[in-house]
Parts: C-alpha cells; sequence; structure tokens
C-alpha cells in the first residue's frame, strides 16, 4: 500500500531535523590584535612597564586577555598566560572614576574543538615572579612558596607528575 506524501514529507523532515540536532557545533577560537599597556611595578607601583596583550575570542565573544604568544600542546590544545584588568579604587570612593590595572595573571589552557577555556592550576606558580617555560605538554618554572623564603624548581609532565627541587633563596633578590 503506498504510503501518502504528506506522510513521507513529514518523516523526511522529521529525519532532518534529528540529524540537525545530533550534529556537533564547531567552535572558532582566535586571539585578537596586540595592544601595548602599561604594567607597573615596584613596591610603590612607580615603574611602568610595556606590555603587548591580546584578546581570546571564542565564538566572536570576548573571554579572557592573554600576553605573551601561545604554545601548541596538541593540534587540538593550547595554552596562553592570562592577563586581566583589575579597578584599583577603594570600595569607599563611591564618586571616584574606575582606575583600572593590569595584572599578569597565571596560564589558559584552550581547546580548539570545544571552546573551552578552563585556568591551569601550576603547584607554587608566582604569577608576579614565576616565568614558564614549554615543551610540548612539559612545563618548567620557579616556584615560590607560599610565604616567599622558599625557591622551587618545578618540572611537570603529560601525566601532571611533579618533579621539585628546593633552592636556595638569595636575600635581597625579590
Amino acid at each position: 500500500m503506498p504510503r501518502p506524501l504528506s506522510l513521507q514529507i513529514l518523516f523526511g523532515v522529521g529525519l532532518l531535523a534529528a540529524t540537525a540536532l545530533g550534529a556537533p557545533k564547531p567552535h572558532v577560537v582566535s586571539l585578537g590584535k596586540w595592544s601595548a599597556i602599561k604594567w607597573c611595578v615596584g613596591p610603590n607601583e612607580t615603574q611602568c612597564l610595556d606590555l603587548k596583550v591580546r584578546a581570546l575570542y571564542v565564538d566572536s565573544r570576548l573571554r579572557e586577555f592573554t600576553l605573551g604568544t601561545s604554545h601548541d600542546i596538541t593540534e587540538r590544545l593550547f595554552v596562553v598566560r592570562r592577563a586581566f584588568r583589575v579597578n584599583d579604587n577603594l570600595p569607599l570612593d563611591n564618586n571616584a572614576a574606575p582606575r583600572w590595572v593590569w595584572q599578569r595573571g597565571g596560564w589558559l589552557l584552550e581547546d580548539r574543538n570545544t571552546g573551552h577555556v578552563s585556568p591551569i592550576n601550576l603547584p607554587e606558580f608566582d604569577s608576579y615572579h614565576s616565568v614558564a617555560s614549554w615543551y610540548r605538554d612539559y612545563v618548567a618554572y620557579c616556584g615560590v612558596s607560599d610565604d616567599g623564603k622558599k625557591l622551587f624548581a618545578v618540572v611537570l609532565g603529560g601525566t601532571a607528575q611533579a618533579c621539585t627541587e628546593e633552592t636556595s633563596w638569595r636575600s635581597g633578590r625579590r
């Protein structure tokens, strides 16, 4: 018995809608153009250094600000250093205009396929003093203890096992 044409069209539209809903949405992860900013350092933040930051966009939406070059871990994942702006006014300064200052942050892990951006927790990593060097999925950096009296050489690998060695902290160098 032949099916009516309207039933065949309804079945075809339902099948097409089911396959369209099951398809994963592709994400576009891109880095914007470089912008020069002033990063103030020192005890009274009197010395200002020039840094270059750029925006991290996921699907044309601003997600984070980054600094430095990105490092490819795999063809799907890459890491980049985070930068963020902080309003430096006190809560009692009600009528004052916001005073935005830039600060360096930790590292971000981006997935090009899913568009997921997540911070990486590097043990003993100090965003002010530490500089990380990447090789594939390995990272090496000098970490600082919580009290600031010990310095650690840290190497993390693909299995996230830490190899740390305590080094001496020279007084007067901070």
